[in-house]
């Protein structure tokens, strides 16, 4: 894809199947990857990108921390769509050497502790999958959180040097839910339960009616620099 072709995309309000089909077609299916969290944004791009292409690339990085629930959501997720998803996890000398020289809940003490594990536990995960493709989806949308306010559809990865490309970083979290229910997708039952965006279990809660929607997320944290540090460097194509 080119950098001209991808601005012009940004300048327009293109559809998430457009803009899958694009990246498909463009990077090959071999080369372009979801990443998915389980969540109800990344389930309704696994089910756009199985219409675009059975054989797309959909992986999760298991952390080892997740919900139960997270887990059984993956089972009836293959399930439905008949397919495996792509599993990637923490190397288990990191998790050794970090849980016995710290304890196990470390990440509670300071912002750079928790930035370790998520260090550990996603990003080094991530990068061993994204060396694999030229460009990888992302379920990220603008009114998540003030650090997202600026994403754009598709971006440049600079960290991984790939594209990094976000289908419905316009839409509301009202037309997540309506897509989800217009298909028949599976979701997490701990959204039914003041849950509005899911990560590990020890770094996430319910949320109270009002609140910012990743305010569950590392909530002992300023809400101004809450990222994991999976979804940092990236910016618009010039």
């Amino acid at each position: 894809m080119e950098q001209l072709e991808l601005k012009a995309l940004n300048g327009r309000y293109a559809k998430p199947e457009e803009v899958i089909s694009y990246a498909v077609e463009n990077l090959g299916v071999s080369k372009i990857a979801l990443a998915s969290s389980l969540s109800i944004e990344d389930q309704v791009l696994t089910h756009m990108l199985l219409q675009v292409d059975p054989g797309a690339r959909i992986f999760v990085i298991d952390t080892g921390r997740h919900f139960q629930k997270t887990y059984d959501l993956m089972e009836q997720t293959m399930l439905r769509y008949k397919f495996n998803y792509e599993v990637y996890a923490p190397e288990s000398k990191d998790i050794e050497e970090l849980v016995s020289r710290l304890g196990p809940n470390f990440f509670y003490e300071s912002v750079e502790l928790r930035k370790k594990c998520c260090d550990i536990r996603k990003v080094k995960p991530l990068k061993r999958v994204l060396s694999t493709v030229d460009g990888w989806i992302c379920g990220l949308r603008r009114e998540q959180s003030p650090t997202r306010q600026d994403m754009e559809i598709f971006e440049w990865d600079e960290g991984n040097s790939i594209y990094k490309i976000n289908p419905i970083v316009h839409w509301s979290e009202e037309e997540v839910w309506a897509y989800i229910k217009a298909n028949n997708i599976p979701y997490s039952h701990l959204y039914s339960t003041g849950f509005r965006s899911i990560g590990c279990q020890p770094c996430t809660r319910a949320v109270q009616p009002g609140q910012d929607v990743r305010s569950g997320r590392w909530w002992w944290e300023d809400p101004d620099k809450k990222e994991c540090g999976l979804h940092l460097g990236g910016h618009a194509p010039a």
